[in-house]
């Protein structure tokens, strides 16, 4: 993909490094202050608690608990080029069709993180969060995703996996992530299985139609970019996750949709660009929301 030297997104958090997604405060000049207001104490310490706060805020935006390598800086950049090539291909469409898109941040963290939806583990895998309209990666995923799982791997691979938990967050911005929690809620548990898939290949076609767009507005694409997508797709299909895992497929567990699946509605939304042709609801399920 072509990303250097392209806008990237102010809207990331980088958390990669710090232990549970958590900043250490503490020790310093913020220790020295604590050990003042200790000795202290009385109208000397409200005169000094709201400098330490005000440290404690410099320093958790200020000071990671470890330098990243030269190759984690460049992942980063990456990361904020897709989510501000994002941000342009999805507020020109809300735009276009009388609506205000409302931008989300992604937060770059390591093992386990913090978020609006609870605590989460790397093992996860990406998600977005719509309480916090966040979008949270480890992107140690991607290795394991070539490693454990036989994806081709590659910049693009990662670029839709972005793509994908955006395309999350447009759903929520359209209310059909509520409307599908509740019809889940009404149904058995296979039944509210199929809603999740459909919702999981609505986001694949929203991958698509981004890519569809961010090819024509910018000429991102280089060979072989696409098949890495479609890599990554063919890679996290329920059905080769279950085989892998598991030795057997069991349709009825299924949430995300089988390879096959994945790959054509991806396909479909980036070789139409028309979001009219993503109602994974109708088409698989005669269900409207």
């Amino acid at each position: 993909m072509k990303w250097i030297g392209r806008r990237q997104s102010e809207n990331m958090e980088d958390r990669r490094g710090v232990s549970g997604g958590k900043v250490a405060v503490g020790g310093g000049i913020i220790g020295i202050i604590i050990l003042l207001i200790n000795l202290l104490g009385g109208e000397n310490t409200q005169q000094l608690t709201p400098v330490l706060e005000q440290l404690k805020e410099n320093q958790a935006v200020s000071s990671p608990a470890q330098e990243l390598s030269q190759a984690d800086r460049e992942m980063g950049e990456f990361c904020a080029t897709v989510l501000a090539d994002t941000e342009d291909v999805w507020s020109k469409i809300f735009q276009e069709n009388g609506l205000e898109y409302q931008k989300p941040k992604m937060v770059l963290f390591t093992d386990a993180v913090q978020t609006g939806c609870g605590s989460a583990t790397a093992a996860s895998g990406p998600f977005y969060c719509p309480a916090d309209q966040k979008l949270y990666m480890d992107l140690a995923f991607f290795e394991e995703l070539k490693t454990r799982f036989g994806a081709q791997g590659g910049d693009f691979a990662i670029a839709y996996v972005i793509a994908h938990e955006v395309g999350h967050h447009v759903q929520n911005l359209l209310g059909t992530s509520d409307k599908t929690h509740q019809q889940q809620q009404q149904k058995s548990e296979a039944q509210a299985n199929k809603l999740s898939v459909a919702l999981e290949l609505q986001a694949d076609f929203y991958a698509g139609v981004f890519t569809h767009y961010d090819q024509k507005y910018n000429q991102v694409l280089e060979a072989g970019d696409i098949e890495e997508a479609l890599s990554a797709a063919q890679a996290v299909g329920d059905d080769a996750i279950q085989k892998r895992m598991q030795g057997q497929v069991v349709p009825d567990s299924f949430t995300h949709g089988t390879s096959q699946q994945r790959m054509k509605w991806f396909t479909r939304g980036f070789e139409s660009g028309d979001m009219q042709q993503g109602n994974t609801f109708q088409e698989l399920l005669n269900v409207s929301l």
